[in-house]
């Protein structure tokens, strides 16, 4: 289906949302490497970074095999930007659980997580797990994550001053034009700019949460 899309005309990019990690085989990146209209940007969603608590969730994959998918896609696409979602305080996660959660996103390097708290949802089978996680130490471990993400952000933010960047301006509020890059990361304008159109515009400063022109 993709290949059928990247084939047709005025469509200018594709980007994917949210995708199960183990759909990433060697195969299918292989494939979707050679699609020009392809974004550079995949989100995928790991939840936590250590083994227990991925079990406690029902998950499928190891931290091993997740790591070897962003290998996978940051070899095939150059300019690739990853981001994901993690949940803190997961019923159980101890301590070292948490702080091996820490350890793998920092060697993994997200462009940007998405930090949810758990919280029991009445008739699943967390609710009724032992070893409930109190709400400040959820804060707490949601806070470390956060700061983090916005580490990681402003330093990738960083690299793109100086440099030229393709950007689809998507919306114009109180004089600022936004837009975001074919790998996800928003840029802003205050100078007038066409919505829905692409442009190359040289990025003159990088801030925690986008660049500007």
């Amino acid at each position: 289906m993709l290949e059928e899309i990247n084939e047709i005309d005025g469509i200018e990019r594709i980007r994917l949302g949210s995708i199960e990690p183990l759909l990433i085989t060697k195969e299918f990146v292989k494939r979707l490497s050679k699609l020009e209209k392809i974004c550079e940007h995949f989100h995928l969603s790991l939840q936590s970074g250590n083994d227990e608590t991925l079990k406690r969730m029902n998950r499928r994959y190891t931290t091993t095999q997740f790591k070897e998918i962003t290998e996978r896609l940051r070899n095939a696409f150059p300019n690739v930007n990853l981001t994901t979602d993690i949940i803190v305080g997961f019923p159980g996660e101890t301590e070292e659980e948490f702080n091996k959660t820490y350890k793998f996103l920092e060697e993994i390097k997200f462009y940007k997580m998405h930090i949810f708290q758990y919280s029991p949802r009445k008739g699943t089978r967390a609710a009724n797990m032992p070893n409930q996680v109190p709400s400040n130490i959820k804060e707490k471990r949601s806070k470390m994550l956060i700061d983090l993400s916005d580490n990681n952000e402003e330093f990738y933010n960083k690299q793109y001053i100086g440099k030229k960047v393709e950007v689809l301006w998507e919306e114009e509020k109180n004089g600022i034009s936004k837009g975001h890059t074919s790998n996800y990361i928003l840029v802003e304008s205050n100078k007038d700019r066409i919505e829905n159109n692409i442009e190359t515009v040289e990025i003159k400063k990088a801030e925690m949460h986008y660049i500007s022109t």
